[in-house]
């Protein structure tokens, strides 16, 4: 995430022939001379009514193993199996994948991410996946993830990531796409969907085997409805962290109200987005909304801006990836 930003912006019919015998190679005298040339016959007149009817019809003639099969439904192809145990990740993303505000006050601290972190108290995703010891993570994970990155940006990153060919991906964006100056200025929900697929299709040119695991838009309404209550994450916000959601916190008034219900009608949007443009990708699992769902506290925030997942909340989010990533079944 970011604090805000600045304003931009013939059927070919199966022709069946019957084969008559040369009468030079039949016998010209005796009865079986006669049986063979009324089967002659009754063969011309069999094949003579079968190409008439079929004349009148309109229908083709059709073999056996045709008829079988003609109208029949394609048959459906299988999804590859999900991996559960990717060796190689690369993230991308915003400053969330980059443990903003987690360590050192308006700093990145991609030590504690929850994707790629080595961190032994977050115990990130790749760390439970590939192992803790750090030369095994600095040679087996990548972090391309940016702070104030937007979903327009991700197709960059993705193509950094696409380059080590990783077996899995993850993915977490668009709160900046909400936190915007104004909501006039939130990435529209056409200009989303835009971006995320050409950010899928950049990766599947260069990598078309990884994996992908989307994160969820986190409720930033729910940060509001917690940090609000709070004397100091109320004055941090006045800086113009999320302003769409978190400027003027205390004002409960209808134009104020229905300014955040617009944005969370936005994050919605944007979730319902990640999760339609997944599931047309075999190799891509979303988390099901269980990022967006997850009742993140005061204790999981950092004391810099009441916004950020400190390094307990990086650890959640962690937790989150690992279960979904693992599971039998992708999340719902």
């Amino acid at each position: 995430m970011r604090a805000g930003r600045r304003s931009h912006q013939t059927t070919d019919s199966t022709h069946h022939r019957t084969v008559i015998p040369d009468p030079g190679t039949t016998r010209s005298d005796g009865p079986l001379t006669l049986r063979r040339r009324r089967g002659r016959a009754v063969a011309v007149l069999t094949a003579g009514t079968v190409l008439t009817t079929a004349a009148l019809t309109g229908c083709d003639v059709l073999s056996d193993q045709d008829s079988s099969t003609k109208g029949a439904p394609a048959k459906k192809r299988e999804a590859p199996a999900w991996n559960r145990s990717p060796a190689t990740i690369a993230a991308v993303g915003d400053s969330i994948t980059r443990g903003f505000d987690a360590c050192v006050v308006l700093s990145d601290c991609p030590e504690v991410s929850w994707a790629t972190g080595t961190d032994t108290k977050v115990r990130s995703l790749a760390a439970r996946l590939i192992g803790s010891a750090p030369e095994a993570l600095a040679d087996r994970s990548w972090n391309y993830a940016r702070t104030g990155a937007e979903v327009a940006d991700l197709t960059a990153q993705m193509a950094k990531a696409a380059a080590k060919r990783p077996e899995l991906v993850t993915v977490m964006v668009g709160s900046n796409d909400a936190c915007a100056d104004s909501t006039a200025l939130m990435t529209p929900v056409k200009e989303f969907r835009a971006s995320f697929t050409a950010a899928l299709e950049e990766l599947r040119r260069a990598a078309p085997t990884t994996q992908v695991y989307v994160s969820s838009v986190p409720d930033l309404k729910r940060l509001w409805s917690i940090g609000r209550e709070n004397p100091l994450g109320r004055a941090v916000w006045k800086l113009g962290i999320c302003a769409t959601m978190l400027g003027d916190s205390e004002d409960l008034s209808t134009k104020a109200n229905d300014r955040r219900a617009l944005v969370q009608d936005r994050v919605v949007a944007y979730n319902r987005i990640l999760k339609e443009v997944c599931a047309g990708d075999d190799r891509c699992r979303y988390d099901g909304g269980a990022v967006f769902d997850y009742r993140f506290e005061d204790e999981l925030l950092s004391k810099w801006d009441w916004f950020h997942p400190n390094k307990s909340g990086q650890g959640a989010l962690a937790e989150i990836a690992y279960r979904n990533i693992t599971a039998e079944k992708a999340p719902e």
